[in-house]
């Protein structure tokens, strides 16, 4: 995957995990297949929060893990949001079993945590976004691979985000 545009964050605490992440709500369109990568704890699912939050969403944002997906329509909006995580996923052939495929659509932003698990049947990201364990908080690396994802990451200031 070649990188069009890159941007390096740090994120001190959970609150500039959720602003970074409604900071860039107001930036998304679909479609867009957006990857999450990063430990146990490094503050994937709460990017979701935020950028949910962003969206309008005022419900719970949970983790995925044993659903697979969460989908979710923000008012105001003909967006719907999947949120994945295939965490638990033991062979790459569960996301053909579960038929995930058919949330993909001109409409759709997904969100996936844990792409790798899925093997080659995940579709190929037009943004990823790295999160890493930097003390006191953590590191994101957004990597733009299309044109489409870096129009999204270009009105975006991470300025305040940038150390």
């Amino acid at each position: 995957m070649a990188v069009v545009a890159q941007y390096d964050c740090f994120l001190a605490d959970e609150a500039a995990t959720l602003n970074l992440g409604q900071a860039l709500a107001a930036h998304l369109a679909a479609p867009l297949v957006v990857w999450l990568e990063g430990d146990l704890g490094a503050g994937k699912t709460t990017l979701v929060r935020g950028l949910l939050r962003g969206l309008g969403h005022h419900g719970a944002v949970k983790s995925p893990t044993y659903a697979l997906v969460e989908s979710y329509r923000p008012p105001n909006n003909s967006m719907e949001i999947n949120h994945f995580d295939l965490y638990r996923f033991t062979h790459p052939d569960e996301w053909v079993d579960a038929g995930l495929d058919e949330l993909f659509h001109p409409e759709a932003v997904c969100l996936i945590e844990w792409p790798q698990q899925g093997g080659s049947h995940v579709p190929a990201a037009d943004l990823r976004l790295a999160l890493s364990h930097a003390e006191p908080g953590r590191q994101l690396t957004l990597s733009a691979h299309s044109a489409h994802a870096a129009a999204c990451l270009h009105p975006l200031d991470l300025s305040i985000w940038q150390k």
